[in-house]
């Protein structure tokens, strides 16, 4: 990979760093007005419809329906939004928004892992012992002792593992798919079953009302289309010219930072003095996790020794 293409994946980490800071001050904003499973599928109906308009207009809606991509698509939708919406707006509902910012620093750690199992990378030494370190400076951020902690935190903590799945049947079964074609499938696939999930949920009887609708519908559009399908178009446009693990720890961290003055100004929230030494050990693990040399493939390793 050129020098250019990764100065390009370092822009494109940071841009979605910064839209993502806004994401847990406006889910907690929009769950405190309306129930968690209406909000999911209301944001990611509205990134759907986006996403297909885009697709259409770039003639590349076909791509959704190709044999040998289809099947994998559908489930990058069902993993990458659908389940993922689900725990991340109920979690939102059932804990504050910095939580919400806190509990998904655990991504590193599910990186760490699934690249190893799935796709070879041996972690090194310093990369385990930043991710300890990660992981311990949220358990202190969010109070766990003992792995007992509330129930939004854990659905919030699970969160991520819909994320970091869904990033590895990408690279593995779906190389050389365009970008904006894999952000359309997650949401129109995703906006699609959390649509029917709904449905068969709630029902059309139990919609807000029209005033309550006119009032956040809006809000809601915003969250859908900027925030989560921008946010994830420039996720992919960033793994696309940067390895997994060190987008994920350029993107990950950076968020809960800039989420602050984001959350504060969208819901009032301020952190409390642990939560601001569980984000400093948090920071911590996430620098030395970015400087420790990079993950090598096991076969690799191997063929040195």
């Amino acid at each position: 990979m050129s020098v250019r293409e990764e100065r390009v994946g370092l822009v494109f980490a940071g841009l979605c760093a910064l839209n993502g800071a806004f994401v847990p001050g406006l889910a907690k904003l929009t769950t405190n007005r309306g129930d968690p499973l209406f909000v999911a599928a209301a944001t990611a109906s509205f990134g759907g419809l986006f996403a297909a308009v885009v697709l259409v207009l770039r003639g590349e809606l076909g791509w959704l329906l190709r044999p040998g991509a289809r099947g994998r698509l559908a489930v990058i939708g069902a993993l990458g939004t659908a389940l993922a919406f689900l725990l991340f707006f109920a979690g939102t509902h059932r804990a504050s928004a910095i939580e919400a910012a806190l509990c998904l620093q655990c991504e590193p750690a599910y990186s760490l892992v699934l690249s190893w199992l799935a796709l070879g990378h041996r972690p090194t030494p310093r990369r385990l012992v930043a991710t300890g370190m990660l992981l311990f400076g949220i358990a202190l951020a969010v109070g766990i002792q003992g792995f007992r902690a509330s129930a939004g935190v854990w659905l919030l903590l699970a969160t991520p593992l819909c994320w970091q799945l869904s990033h590895l049947i990408v690279l593995r079964g779906l190389p050389g798919t365009p970008p904006l074609v894999l952000t359309g499938a997650r949401y129109i696939w995703g906006g699609a079953l959390l649509a029917l999930y709904w449905l068969a949920q709630q029902g059309i009887g139990r919609l807000p009302s029209a005033q309550e609708l006119r009032e956040v519908v809006p809000t809601l559009a915003l969250q859908g289309v900027v925030l989560s399908y921008l946010g994830t178009v420039l996720w992919y446009q960033s793994i696309a010219r940067l390895d997994l693990g060190r987008a994920t720890a350029i993107v990950v961290p950076s968020i809960p930072v800039l989420s602050l003055g984001a959350t504060w100004f969208l819901v009032g929230e301020v952190a409390s003095a642990r939560q601001w030494a569980g984000l400093a050990v948090t920071l911590a693990g996430v620098v030395a996790f970015i400087m420790a040399p990079q993950a090598n493939p096991v076969a690799e390793t191997t063929s040195r020794r």
